[in-house]
Order: structure tokens, then C-alpha cells, then sequence
């Protein structure tokens, strides 16, 4: 929009100019000589085609701009996929539909397995965010049990009941947790464990992570 404005100024400063010109050259027709006349009127005939050529630019500079919203369009898309890649580093909170898992596990016979499986079983079934115990889980996100009971979730230690929340399509992450001899029906063969499972039209994963700084790559310029 703003080369729009600077180039209507310009065309308005443009005509401006040349209504002043032709004004002030009106004043003094009634005594003009007709070659003077002939020569007034040339040039009104090259400023006009000046104006007219100036007109068209605007329009085509119109036109071009006109086409903005497919390089908006351009431009949604890649803030839309700048969105999601954050969603999957888990550098932005999230919320939507979903699936909160508790497992209650009061004499420590659920491993850190479980938690795996359940995280790949709710990643396979389309999870877009999850988050463990409070930790923000990732790719890269490791669960492995502790000496001492609990587990470790990305060096944070966590304890029993372990909540796992995960954002998706609500049906079909309950689904793949109850699927015969998936995660429910695990957590139910273990003693003393039991596994709660909850469809919720909104949940919120809260928990960030931090990116490391780059070793290597800096800005240019």
C-alpha cells in the first residue's frame, strides 16, 4: 500500500504541475500568435501522453499489487509452517483437543516402557503436542526409569501417577490407547497400577522447552 500512496502523490504532483502550467498558458491565449498556438498545443499533447503513460504504470503497479494475496497467501503458508515446526520443537504453548492419561502406579511395577509405548502409540494416532509430567515432549524426548523409583523424563525426574496429556484428534488418541493389549490394558496388568483415560474438548500444554544456542551457525550480515 505504500508504493501505492507514494505513486498516487507522484501522478497527482504530476498532473498537478501540468494544470498549472496549461492554466497559466490559457491566460495568454487571446494574444498568442498561431504558431505559438501550435506549439502550446504540442505540448499539452506530449504532457498528456506523459500522464497517460504515468496512468498506466500506477495501473500495472495496481495490478501487480493486486496479486497480493497470493504472496500473503505465500507468506500464511510459511508463518503457518514457522507455526508448526515451533509446536513440534515445543517452543510455544498449545491448546486444543485431546486425551489426559493418568497412571497411578503406588508400587512402582510400571516401567518407563510403558510411558514410551504410549508416547509413540499417541504419536503414531496423530498427537500434535504432548507433554509428560509437566515436561514438554519432543522428538527427541527420552524416558528411562530411575534407581531410586520414578523416571526420568529429559533429565527431569518425575514421579507417580504420571499425567500425559496430548493434543489431536480426542476419539482416535483414546482409541489407540485402548486398543486390546495396548497401554490401558498394560497398565492394568501390572500390580497395583491403573491407568485413567479422558477424552476433553480442550486441554492446554503449557510446558516449553528451550533451544540450545548454535554451536556453529550466526547470523549473516
Amino acid at each position: 500500500m505504500r508504493i501505492v500512496v507514494l505513486l498516487l502523490l507522484a501522478v497527482l504532483g504530476f498532473g498537478l504541475s501540468l494544470a498549472i502550467r496549461t492554466n497559466t498558458a490559457t491566460a495568454g491565449l487571446a494574444t498568442a500568435r498561431p504558431a505559438d498556438l501550435v506549439r502550446i498545443l504540442n505540448g499539452l499533447d506530449a504532457d498528456g501522453e506523459r500522464l497517460r503513460g504515468e496512468i498506466e504504470h500506477l495501473q500495472g503497479t495496481r495490478q501487480q499489487l493486486a496479486g497480493t494475496p497470493g504472496t500473503q497467501a505465500a507468506l500464511d503458508d510459511a508463518r503457518s509452517q514457522a507455526d508448526g515446526l515451533a509446536i513440534l520443537v515445543g517452543t510455544v504453548a498449545v491448546q486444543g483437543p485431546g486425551v489426559a492419561l493418568t497412571v497411578t502406579d503406588p508400587r512402582g511395577t510400571v516401567g518407563s516402557e510403558v510411558l514410551v509405548d504410549a508416547l509413540q502409540e499417541l504419536r503414531d494416532a496423530g498427537a500434535e503436542a504432548m507433554e509428560l509430567s509437566g515436561v514438554r515432549v519432543v522428538a527427541a524426548t527420552s524416558v528411562v526409569d530411575r534407581a531410586d523409583g520414578g523416571m526420568t523424563v529429559d533429565g527431569s525426574a518425575v514421579l507417580p501417577p504420571y499425567r500425559l496429556l496430548a493434543i489431536g484428534d480426542a476419539h482416535t488418541l483414546a482409541a489407540a490407547m485402548r486398543i486390546p493389549g495396548g497401554v490401558v490394558d498394560t497398565v492394568a496388568s501390572r500390580a497395583g497400577a491403573q491407568a485413567g483415560l479422558t477424552e476433553l474438548e480442550r486441554i492446554e500444554v503449557r510446558a516449553l522447552r528451550q533451544l540450545p544456542p548454535p554451536r556453529y551457525a550466526r547470523p549473516a550480515g
